[in-house]
């Protein structure tokens, strides 16, 4: 017997090279232990609906390389579009609660958070998207402790901030802000009683050893994020990335299933790169361990799976959304 199938309690001592032997256990076989891993820490009914609105789109000074909203890339044409207003926001909140989501997730490209009016109007959004019954979490860049605080103070739910891929491949990634720099916006997070957001892309041209690596970094945080979010790349024309071939929908469920395995507390997120799976593909990512979707027809700037299509896999499933929280409240 292995030792995460012999002790499953979560583990912060994972080495790289034993996340790797469980990515590439025999498909069928990973699948398998993910979904007992799954079975022994959550309902598997339960498939959290999320919503996500850009609350300011485009013009970031980062160089991620995947992504739309740099101003480095500027062959993409991606309409820029400053912070939306506190009404605006709250009112596309009411409709993703109305259409049954619990999470509403608020993006702004920045590079950091900076103090004055425009962070003062995210936390009035905040307090206004806890007020109407939601899980409230943002990505706003990097952020300091003080600033953790004050969210928290807001009501904030998760703050996510992802490390994107592994130590050893960041670089070829992203050059305007460092690892180190993301782990201390971890640390704020943490130090401020949040709950934490933080996954990753597969895809953007890094080996399954840097997979492993990122996987690794994540269970070595004490305690694990609550939530994780695995995208695979969506290329975008003008973009670095975005003459990338997508991935293997199997390499989805692999790294959903490794996720499962190591931060088994977790909600994994079946995130960006999903309007590529067919329903059967996002079903067996289910089956290997998520159990979270993003519920809305687009993700900060890319098209994400059409409604009718989530509601029809979802009565396919017959999956409970939220049944967790829903219990609680009973």
């Amino acid at each position: 017997m292995t030792r995460e199938t012999a002790n499953p309690a979560p583990r912060h001592d994972w080495t790289t090279a034993e996340i790797l032997a469980i990515h590439d256990l025999p498909l069928l076989e990973l699948v398998s232990r993910a979904s007992a891993v799954h079975r022994a820490f959550h309902d598997v009914d339960d498939v959290q609906k999320a919503s996500l609105l850009s609350i300011k789109t485009g013009g970031c000074p980062e160089d991620c390389g995947y992504c739309p909203q740099s101003a480095h890339h500027r062959e993409v044409h991606l309409g820029k579009v400053e912070r939306l207003e506190v009404e605006t926001v709250l009112s596309a909140a009411r409709r993703a609660k109305e259409a049954g989501a619990d999470r509403f997730c608020m993006g702004a490209a920045w590079r950091n958070v900076r103090d004055g009016a425009e962070f003062d109007a995210v936390l009035e959004m905040v307090t206004g998207v806890r007020a109407l019954g939601l899980e409230a979490c943002v990505t706003l860049g990097m952020l300091n402790e003080a600033q953790a605080r004050r969210l928290k103070e807001a009501g904030l739910t998760a703050y996510n901030h992802n490390l994107d891929t592994s130590p050893e491949f960041y670089d070829h990634i992203v050059t305007t802000r460092t690892y180190g720099d993301r782990l201390e916006t971890l640390r704020a997070v943490r130090a401020a009683g949040l709950e934490m957001c933080c996954g990753g892309i597969i895809g953007m041209g890094e080996s399954v050893a840097d997979r492993a690596s990122m996987l690794r970094v994540l269970a070595s945080l004490d305690p694990h994020p609550e939530s994780v979010p695995i995208n695979a790349l969506v290329p975008v024309e003008g973009t670095p990335l975005g003459t990338l071939e997508r991935i293997d929908p199997l390499d989805f469920v692999r790294m959903i299933a490794t996720t499962r395995i190591v931060l088994p507390k977790a909600r994994v997120r079946l995130s960006a790169g999903r309007t590529a799976l067919s329903r059967e593909a996002q079903v067996l990512c289910m089956v290997a361990g998520a159990n979270s979707i993003f519920y809305g027809e687009t993700l900060l700037t890319t098209a994400n799976v059409r409604v009718a299509e989530d509601d029809t896999l979802l009565t396919a499933l017959a999956a409970r959304p939220n049944a967790s929280r829903l219990a609680t409240e009973q």
